[in-house]
């Protein structure tokens, strides 16, 4: 009956994190709603859920750890694929973006897997990351969006022949979704998979590292289209307001510094 009772909640939160085979709600819903709110659903509802999460099995369902060990290695397996295979056919940015958080969670699921501190201190330093690497994703999709009504990846090819800041932005946040150093997201899961490397599950971990390179390819095909590819009609210049220029400028900040500033990782730590 608790395996039972386990099961069910284990439902509802993977509903919710996108989690494989609990995901096909996903890209529908990030590309029928409009970009603020797909933002939010894709790092701010997620990042939370995924804290209670942890909560839930380190505290509540730890006596059930050799059965939610297994469980949760098997899917985040399951759910980095089933990310990183559908993100290779997307056309569309926002369904791009919704297979790449897919994929994002079962990096998430590899720090929580350890069921130890350091697993903790991973995924709150990599949720952090997440979500100034995806609001820089999803800020310049947006932008493109309101004023060209363009949301196809082709569309962007040539970006950068008309609007080099939104390249340079969009570019960064890749870079840091794919694990490029020297940003974030390089350190980011680089901890992941050294906390998930605790429990001695080489194999889990050679896995792991094979679906950090097919996600270089998707995450690279994007950049390699918006700085060196051609297009005969390439997005108009589209005009930045303060704000959202702000608003990506602080993101861009969050996403070099912190990697860069190794406090932050163990000023998190020490919550942990």
């Amino acid at each position: 009956m608790q395996v039972l009772a386990f099961v069910f909640l284990f439902a509802a939160f993977a509903f919710k994190l996108s989690i494989v085979p609990f995901h096909l709600w996903t890209a529908d819903v990030y590309e029928g709603s409009p970009t603020a709110s797909t933002a939010f659903l894709s790092v701010i509802s997620k990042g939370a859920f995924a804290f209670v999460f942890i909560t839930a099995l380190y505290k509540i369902f730890q006596p059930l750890h050799s059965v939610w060990y297994n469980l949760i290695m098997l899917l985040s397996v399951v759910t980095m694929v089933v990310g990183n295979l559908f993100a290779l056919r997307q056309q569309n940015i926002k369904r791009f973006l919704a297979f790449s958080s897919i994929a994002q969670v079962g990096f998430i699921l590899v720090g929580i897997s350890s069921n130890t501190p350091e697993g903790i201190a991973s995924v709150v330093y990599f949720i952090l990351i997440y979500i100034f690497s995806n609001l820089a994703a999803f800020g310049v999709a947006g932008v493109v969006a309101s004023q060209t009504n363009k949301e196809a990846i082709n569309d962007y090819k040539g970006l950068y022949q008309t609007n080099k800041f939104l390249s340079w932005m969009i570019a960064l946040a890749l870079f840091s979704l794919a694990g490029v150093p020297p940003t974030a997201g390089f350190f980011g899961k680089l901890f992941l998979i050294k906390a998930g490397a605790s429990q001695g599950s080489y194999w889990y971990i050679v896995i792991i590292a094979l679906n950090l390179v097919v996600s270089l390819y998707y995450y690279l095909r994007i950049v390699r289209a918006i700085f060196m590819e051609q297009n005969d009609q390439p997005v108009a210049p589209v005009q930045v307001s303060f704000s959202t220029k702000l608003g990506l400028v602080i993101c861009a900040a969050g996403i070099v510094l912190t990697g860069l500033v190794g406090w932050i990782y163990d000023y998190i730590q020490s919550f942990a």
